[in-house]
């Protein structure tokens, strides 16, 4: 059958696979609760006669505040298959994002997982004019159930009337609004039709090399498009889906799952990769040895390597070494995607001679997302870039080599800002804000942002997200911020990785109690010169760290220096570290 709106790959997968119990799947009370597909159809289908007799109209707007829960794909196919539009919200985001998009949207009805998000909600909601109610996925107090909606739904059921209103649904309407975090300003309402979102679905789909035998662990929000569009694919394949229960738990549901796929940042694989290098430090002197020898190996991949040392090397190190990390990863792991932000070369390198086929891809809320992705086709991927834009999307450069995006997964505009979209989108050219090079192949590479690029006082431009990228390959850095607009010299404020430090001062008897001790002591301070310097060869002289100051915490999205799509906030870290700042440039 023809996929042309979202829900159409419901009756797609109800006539196309198998029937099995996984479907979707989560975690509640320690055991995994699994859906199957006549179960999800029946759920939606009730959800959304419920939603109809409360008077919900093509158009209107409802929100979704929860972690990654079947529930939340459920939900989803029930407003879209009514012609409402789906507003998720991240859940981490502050009371002001909350008080603003909530608003800003005019939503009717809001979903939440439980009590600790409806407590962040509930004083907000009677000041929003359009509200009309609260779900709740869990019971608690008085308020309304998710189960009261379907019991609604049920006692009112019109599958004529759905059709109906299925039928009037165009692939061109409006599916979503997602408001991206924003690192200045409040977020813009990101609209996005069922054609724009099946445009990335379809022009990817055969880059995952899964049927419907596989499994996928999913962890990343499913309120950013990333990864809800990686979901439509995987019910497009058929492949069950199983959310982690959290960020800290994702180890052990990897174990339990065994997935064959993961999608993810490469922040979750830069933590994995310090903790296998961390058991690799530990290791007796010859197993130690014979371990740092591969990781060199890996360092040597490329796409289509076909040296014959280096693959003897390979099979040498891979049962010693390599099928350890794929154990890890659960035993199955066919492919790993990266993309929301660059990713270290020397990951990808590393990842991929041990078995683990990673790829990397680049996009943005505003296009679905991807605009360009590294394949498993000759000639289609290369370490350092983002490979091959989809057939779908045309991409070029411009004279100041801003990369500039068009094809139908371009958004249909920012939601109540005609002007903004005008701006961005000029004669159906997607202005990314990004920089970048197209080779000679076609693949493309991302240089920087436009508008993260700073000028010192000696008139010399500076990329930071290069020189940020590059420094975090260091074992000893968790995050590192470019710093030095209108100023002489570059410098960084780095938040050191406290786990590999805490374990190095053990190794040379340094003593502390805090972190704050910890990061002032003379030899660890030595030793981060030690490391600047070391990246600082990698870059011209206008380019190179010349003072950084150490921070005795890490930044985290509750703190407020990441966004929710884990992305430097670089405005509020420098208003937030402005004392710091000035003490490195010696600022009143």
């Amino acid at each position: 059958m023809e996929i042309k709106r979202l829900f159409d790959i419901l009756p797609y997968y109800e006539t196309t696979f198998k029937p099995k119990e996984d479907v979707l799947a989560g975690k509640q009370n320690g055991k995994w609760v699994k859906y199957d597909i006549k179960t999800i159809r029946e759920l939606a289908d009730n959800i959304s006669y419920g939603l109809l007799k409360l008077g919900i109209k093509k158009g209107d707007k409802i929100a979704t505040i929860s972690p990654n829960r079947p529930e939340w794909n459920i939900i989803d196919m029930a407003i879209l298959q009514i012609g409402a539009v789906h507003v998720p919200v991240y859940p981490t985001i502050s009371e002001n994002d909350y008080k603003y998009i909530l608003a800003h949207s005019e939503v009717k009805y809001i979903f939440v997982s439980g009590w600790d998000l409806y407590r962040k909600i509930k004083h907000i909601v009677p000041n929003i004019a359009t509200v009309e109610g609260v779900y709740t996925f869990k019971h608690f107090d008085d308020i309304p159930h998710l189960q009261e909606l379907v019991k609604l739904g049920k006692e009112n059921s019109v599958p004529d009337k759905l059709e109906e209103v299925k039928s009037g649904i165009d692939e061109a309407d409006v599916a979503t609004i997602i408001y991206t975090s924003g690192t200045t300003g409040n977020p813009k309402g990101v609209m996005l039709s069922h054609k724009n979102i099946l445009g990335n679905v379809m022009n990817l789909y055969h880059i995952f090399p899964v049927d419907e035998t596989s499994r996928a662990v999913s962890y990343l929000p499913l309120c950013h498009v990333y990864e809800r569009t990686n979901i439509y694919i995987l019910l497009y394949l058929g492949v069950s889906i199983y959310y982690a229960e959290s960020m800290g738990t994702i180890a052990q549901n990897i174990q339990e799952v065994k997935p064959h796929l993961l999608t993810t940042v490469p922040r979750l694989l830069e933590k994995v990769y310090d903790k296998i290098l961390a058991k690799g430090r530990a290791l007796k002197p010859v197993p130690r040895w014979l371990f740092f020898r591969a990781v060199a190996l890996g360092e040597q991949f490329e796409y289509g390597i076909k040296n014959p040392v280096f693959q003897a090397q390979r099979k040498f190190f891979d049962k010693l070494i390599f099928a350890k990390w794929r154990e890890a990863l659960g035993g199955n792991m066919r492919v790993v995607v990266s993309g929301g932000a660059a990713i270290q070369p020397r990951l990808v390198k590393v990842f991929n001679t041990a078995g683990i086929p990673l790829l990397e891809g680049y996009g943005m809320t505003e296009t679905s997302p991807v605009i360009a992705v590294n394949t498993f086709g000759p000639g289609e991927a290369k370490v350092g870039t983002v490979g091959l834009p989809l057939k779908n999307m045309q991409v070029k450069i411009s004279e100041r080599g801003e990369i500039l995006v068009k094809g139908n997964s371009v958004m249909v505009g920012y939601y109540k800002n005609p002007e903004l979209t005008r701006e961005t989108v000029v004669d159906g050219w997607m202005h990314t804000g990004d920089k970048g090079e197209i080779d000679k192949n076609g693949l493309l590479k991302i240089t920087g942002r436009v508008k993260e690029i700073f000028k010192t006082s000696m008139g010399k431009y500076i990329s930071p997200q290069l020189i940020e990228n590059k420094f975090k390959e260091s074992s000893f850095i968790d995050q590192i911020i470019v710093i030095g607009e209108n100023q002489k010299f570059a410098a960084a404020l780095i938040v050191p990785d406290f786990e590999y430090l805490r374990s190095w001062c053990h190794e040379k008897e340094i003593s502390f109690s805090t972190n704050n001790d910890m990061i002032k002591h003379p030899e660890i301070i030595k030793r981060f010169k030690k490391e600047v310097n070391s990246y600082n060869k990698h870059f011209g002289d206008t380019e190179k760290i010349k003072k950084f100051e150490l921070l005795d915490h890490e930044w985290t999205i509750e703190t407020g220096e990441i966004t929710a799509n884990l992305k430097l906030k670089r405005s509020y870290i420098h208003k937030k570290y402005a004392a710091v700042i000035n003490r490195i440039f010696n600022l009143k």
